[in-house]
């Protein structure tokens, strides 16, 4: 039998007291500290290792216990969020409606477009390496698994993923290109054609 306990029963279980906090105020904090990197191991330690390095049992020893190993280590965290929340405050100040479009606009139009049209980028940066030219494949070509040609040879873009696949059910015999999506762009592996 599989059954699930919530935070808050957890929390009830063990008799520790849930804060209280205004609406999205925990939000703005867990986005100034993902960008401040307030509570990383260098600031306040690996807490998965150090749980276990515990041999109390209550939450009061634990605190007194993690304390006396890291006694700057809530005031500093404190203090690298505190400086982002102030960054955001300056940030949340700038926005305004010309801006919000243009985000809206370039989320909308410019990062979709960019994220379903890259292999036209990959196709000519490894025309741009080999100094040659490029060109998309047609609709005939598509069907044997070529997305374009690099001078005069065709090639296959795949994720980099393809790569672990087991089993996979095409055959394709042409250079493959591999790329991996990054969070600033795109990693692109040209060592089949270079």
């Amino acid at each position: 039998m599989k059954i699930k306990l919530t935070n808050e029963e957890i929390r009830r279980s063990l008799e520790i007291e849930e804060p209280s906090f205004p609406k999205y105020v925990t939000q703005i904090i867990n986005l100034a500290n993902q960008n401040a990197q307030g509570t990383r191991p260098k600031v306040v330690g690996q807490l998965s290792d150090l749980i276990q390095e515990f041999s109390g049992r209550t939450m009061t020893e634990w605190e007194t216990w993690y304390l006396q190993k890291y006694p700057d280590s809530i005031a500093a965290a404190k203090a690298k969020i505190l400086d982002m929340i102030e960054n955001l405050k300056s940030a949340i100040q700038k926005i305004d409606d010309p801006i919000v479009q243009e985000w809206v606009k370039d989320l909308v139009i410019v990062k979709t477009f960019l994220g379903l049209k890259f292999q036209e980028a990959i196709l000519k940066k490894g025309a741009e390496l080999l100094k040659t030219d490029y060109r998309l494949s047609e609709s005939s070509d598509e069907s044997k698994g070529i997305d374009g040609y690099i001078g005069s040879m065709p090639v296959s873009i795949k994720p980099e993923t393809y790569r672990t696949k087991q089993a996979l059910p095409e055959q394709i015999d042409v250079k493959l290109i591999f790329y991996e999506k990054l969070k600033d762009g795109i990693r692109v592996d040209y060592s089949e054609l270079i």
